[in-house]
């Protein structure tokens, strides 16, 4: 979790931090978007994970994802923060739509 060390961010529970990636520059047609038409970016990669959230018993259940996966999530979704001057999001892991298949 050398991550968690770098952000000095430590997710709990069942959050995780993503890095947005940057939207998309131009359409699949080609055309060149300016800043104020691009959307809010809805992928991003998962920087550090929380444990896991608690059960009823005091165990943990296992987050879906890890850190370094790629997902998507909603446009609206999550709390946008800064950290060392990046911006990034912290979800729950039921915000998280899909994980990116390469």
């Amino acid at each position: 979790m050398a991550k968690n060390v770098e952000l000095k961010v430590r997710p709990l529970d069942d959050r995780v931090v993503v890095e947005p990636l940057e939207a998309e520059e131009k359409t699949t047609g080609g055309i060149l978007l300016p800043d104020t038409a691009k959307q809010k970016p809805q992928r991003g990669r998962v920087l550090a994970a929380g444990p896991g959230k608690l059960k009823d018993d005091g165990g943990r259940l296992t987050l879906n994802v890890k850190v370094g996966d790629e997902v998507l999530y909603g446009k609206y979704s999550g709390s946008e923060v800064e950290v060392d001057g990046r911006e990034l999001k912290i979800l729950r892991e039921g915000d998280i739509l899909a994980k990116v298949v390469k």
